[in-house]
């Protein structure tokens, strides 16, 4: 597939905030009581876009999916630390995926990340039931980081994320 990845243009937002939107529920991942007020931020890219980069995939100016860049903990980062990026929000509409879309931009994160000075590692959280991203973590040289598992509703005991790490 001929996709091109860069920063969001806002223009593009309100199509990039639906397509996340729609990938976590139609994936199931908004069964928490929370889920009304993670769902509005999943569909506000203009303040992720204010806080963080927004990286696009697209192909004939059509948004396929996006994911958020958190560079050097910025604001956005949950499990971020000193010297590390992460990502955040990753999604693909469901009828580009299974063709790469998520890998290119997971990647195009990474390069992200190697141009930021200091930059030695990027984590993630995943939810345990997201299998299709495990593998595409897996393949581009993640490896889960246990001991960095949370909850980011501390009241809710079944919402533990799992956490990732690659060292650049």
């Amino acid at each position: 597939m001929d996709i091109a990845i860069r920063q969001a243009a806002p223009g593009e937002y309100e199509a990039l905030g639906e397509i996340t939107a729609q990938a976590y529920l139609r994936d199931g991942l908004l069964d928490f009581g929370e889920s009304d007020a993670y769902l509005a931020e999943l569909k506000d890219v203009g303040k992720r876009a204010a806080a963080a980069e927004v990286l696009v995939a697209v192909r004939r100016d059509r948004p396929l999916g996006g994911v958020t860049f958190v560079p050097s903990g910025g604001p956005m980062a949950d499990i971020a630390g000193p010297g590390e990026a992460e990502i955040r929000m990753l999604a693909v509409a469901q009828d580009a995926r299974g063709r790469g879309v998520g890998e290119a931009l997971v990647r195009a994160c990474l390069d992200r990340a190697r141009a930021v000075e200091g930059c030695v590692r990027v984590v993630l959280s995943t939810q345990r039931s997201m299998h299709t991203a495990h593998r595409v973590y897996g393949r581009v040289g993640f490896a889960r980081a246990p001991e960095r598992d949370w909850n980011p509703i501390p009241h809710l005991d079944d919402i533990t994320l799992l956490a990732y790490a690659l060292t650049l």
